[in-house]
């Protein structure tokens, strides 16, 4: 059954299969549109270049709807760097600490209501802190 749009994004390839296309298809337009050069290769402004066509609609990817996979690239992005760092991402709590959220702590109920006032206490993650766990590597 195809999916509604209040289920978000669907599709049969999966999400691995839509990086791997989108991908590909960004290092083909970036060699035609920039000398040969793959999207890694890329000096910054050209990379800025290269998304904001991207976002815009304005750069075309052979066999992939670019502004779809932009969408698709910030959204997962967006995801990761605000997520627990449990599940990889938002490494030290970094997002957290930039925006003042306390993490996974057992209560903060006393703060809820006291707007544009800096939380004191560093983020808890669901594992604790790092500073908390010995490091085995």
């Amino acid at each position: 059954m195809k999916g509604t749009k209040s289920q978000g994004h669907q599709s049969d390839k999966g999400p691995a299969q839509e990086y791997r296309e989108g991908l590909a298809a960004l290092d083909r337009a970036c060699k035609t549109k920039f000398g040969g050069k793959a999207f890694a290769d890329l000096s910054d402004q050209d990379k800025d270049a290269a998304l904001k066509g991207l976002e815009s609609g304005e750069f075309k990817l052979d066999r992939a709807d670019g502004e779809a996979f932009f969408n698709l690239v910030v959204k997962d992005v967006q995801m990761g760097f605000f997520a627990d760092p449990i599940y990889g991402g938002n490494r030290d709590m970094v997002a957290w600490k930039m925006i003042g959220y306390p993490g996974s702590r057992y209560n903060y109920l006393d703060w809820v209501n006291r707007h544009n006032e800096r939380f004191p206490l560093p983020p808890v993650s669901m594992t604790g802190r790092a500073e908390w766990t010995p490091q085995t590597r």
